[in-house]
């Protein structure tokens, strides 16, 4: 099946019924999400439960725009800023106590290089679909991934990172780093010589 192929990071047609199907469910409960006041917590708490598998005490502020949604588990007390966007062909895994800044994006899915293998098919009753893969990524506990950073497929971000604004993720960033850039780099290791107490000037 189509869906064992895509979660497995084959090649696949996304045209598949039950794969447009389960898009759709996911996109309905986005836009659903989204029309929810924020303070109507009750509500929101048992959409996110509907849309993904979340973690008591995690929050996404709208407007949030899922692929799947059943294909991500996010942790307990995670927070999401405005438009946190979750491509989730593949399986997208966030720990405990993860924040995003606004405008971030795990994407998972991929497209091949070359144009001819690239551009659209069509089946034997005249529609059309392409082929795609996908992979996996990983965000371990305690990390936050401030603004504008987008996350591609493949990557696992190790505990305790912080991600810098506008970066993009291509390659597995180690535990405890400071990263930023396009492409993400890391600059150093986090140790406890950063902690706040030390900032003077923050009391």
């Amino acid at each position: 099946m189509e869906k064992e192929k895509m979660l497995a990071g084959k090649l696949y047609d996304p045209s598949d019924k039950q794969l447009t199907e389960e898009r759709v469910r996911a996109h309905r409960l986005s836009r659903r999400y989204n029309q929810l006041d924020e303070t109507d917590e009750a509500a929101c708490a048992a959409l996110l439960q509907e849309l993904l598998h979340i973690g008591e005490g995690s929050m996404l502020l709208a407007p949030i725009q899922f692929d799947y949604g059943i294909n991500t588990t996010m942790g307990k007390r995670c927070f999401a800023n405005f438009n946190f966007t979750v491509l989730d062909v593949c399986p997208v895994t966030i720990g405990d106590d993860v924040f995003f800044g606004p405008n971030c994006t795990i994407a998972t899915p991929l497209h091949p290089l070359l144009p001819e293998e690239r551009r659209l098919r069509q089946h034997e009753d005249g529609t059309f679909y392409d082929l795609e893969y996908g992979k996996p990524i990983t965000i371990g506990n305690d990390c936050w991934l401030a603004s504008n950073v987008v996350v591609c497929g493949g990557v696992t971000i190790g505990e305790g990172c912080v991600i810098g604004a506008g970066s993009v993720v291509t390659r597995d960033i180690p535990p405890h780093s400071l990263a930023a850039g396009n492409p993400c780099k890391v600059i150093r290791t986090i140790t406890e010589a950063d902690s706040v107490h030390l900032k003077k000037e923050l009391f």
